[in-house]
């Protein structure tokens, strides 16, 4: 029988590990990154196709979920992944960092979010054990502790107190989590790490979630707007910190670039929005850096996106074409270069696995930084 949650580790470069995490509804191959399903979709793609770029886990977002259509009538349908039509893995994210983002109107306290929806306004409170129970609801296989993340350039003090009461309400999340039985049974819950750039506070954080036991362990606090020099520099100690039998997840990142730094760092999970998102605005991701297919210079410009892509859009469409289409605003535009972006990702992290595995990642790294950001 499958086993609930494991991790093994098959092969270590430097700081960079590949490994697997096994679950009831499939295995994760590490480094891994995961396809933002927001709304239970990754936009512009079906999830068959989604699946067929290589991704073994997929991300959705309770906060979004909750507002619309509502965990309670996504369990009434049978769960998150019937709902969808995506039969293996997915993490929700608590919520936690969308009501501090998105919501107008917000009251913090020790017990939770109090909040109005960007949607109509409407009035909602979000606990650690509501985020749990929502989770719980979607059937989700990867749950995320409820967290408050502050900005970086606050004060010390206050992302001390921050950190602290994520910690409590970790701790909440833990004893929430385990009252779910049948779903605690089945699925993982992964704590936080808060403290910004702070290394003192970030090792207080690590410390206070091994104490309370997590599957998984996610740096949270990172890539929201400190930069990719600050990013490294906390990721120097962060993953260090945390269990090195566990899946460390960096949460909300990245680019190309961010992505092979932060492995060489230690890091196993990631997600973002920016291949999908990008896809939607003309931008493509290439193994010789960005490209923005709104520039003229594409309109009779005939080669694929990226020769060393497999993805469909590679093999079949010509630059040309995807000029006209995106600078047209034609749906089919968006489809193909996001099918392109969420293909070259999940091209990046299998060819990192590989160097993992040869054992060779720091000739990887530094041969991707040459072509990608012609260094």
């Amino acid at each position: 029988m499958m086993t609930r949650f494991s991790f093994a580790i098959h092969a270590r470069s430097g700081k960079a590990r590949t490994g697997t995490i096994s679950m009831k509804r499939g295995e994760i191959r590490t480094p891994a990154f995961m396809p933002v399903g927001t709304a239970a979709t990754v936009k512009a793609m079906k999830p068959e196709s989604v699946r067929a770029t290589g991704a073994d886990i997929i991300l959705g977002n309770t906060y979004h979920l909750m507002l619309r259509p509502g965990a309670e009538r996504v369990a009434r349908l049978g769960g998150l992944h019937k709902f969808m039509n995506w039969d293996r893995p997915i993490l929700t994210d608590s919520g936690g960092y969308q009501v501090m983002s998105l919501s107008d109107l917000r009251k913090l306290t020790e017990k939770g979010v109090e909040f109005r929806s960007h949607l109509d306004g409407s009035k909602h409170m979000l606990t650690p054990e509501r985020s749990m129970e929502i989770q719980r609801l979607l059937g989700s296989d990867i749950v995320m502790a409820f967290d408050e993340c502050p900005r970086a350039d606050q004060p010390r003090d206050v992302i001390a107190s921050s950190m602290e009461m994520s910690m409590r309400w970790a701790k909440r999340s833990r004893d929430a989590f385990n009252s779910g039985e049948e779903h605690a049974a089945q699925a993982a819950l992964f704590g936080i790490q808060q403290g910004a750039l702070d290394e003192e506070l970030r090792k207080r954080s690590a410390d206070a979630l091994a104490d309370i036991g997590f599957d998984g362990y996610a740096i949270g606090g990172l890539a929201v707007g400190e930069g990719q020099e600050a990013m490294f520099a906390t990721l120097d100690f962060a993953p260090g910190q945390l269990p090195d039998d566990r899946p460390r997840y960096l949460m909300g990142v990245g680019k190309p670039d961010d992505l092979v730094g932060a492995v060489e760092r230690g890091v196993d999970m990631f997600d973002c929005v920016l291949p999908s998102r990008s896809g939607r605005n003309g931008q493509a991701f290439t193994w010789n850096g960005p490209l923005n297919l709104r520039n003229a210079k594409f309109a009779e410009d005939t080669d694929p996106l990226d020769e060393r892509c497999t993805c469909p859009t590679c093999k079949s469409y010509s630059r040309a074409y995807l000029h006209h289409l995106v600078k047209a605003g034609e749906i089919l535009g968006a489809m193909l270069m996001t099918e392109h972006n969420i293909s070259f990702y999940q091209q990046l992290m299998q060819a990192m696995r590989d160097a993992i595995a040869a054992q060779n990642f720091d000739a990887f790294a530094r041969e991707f930084r040459q072509t990608y950001l012609k260094l």
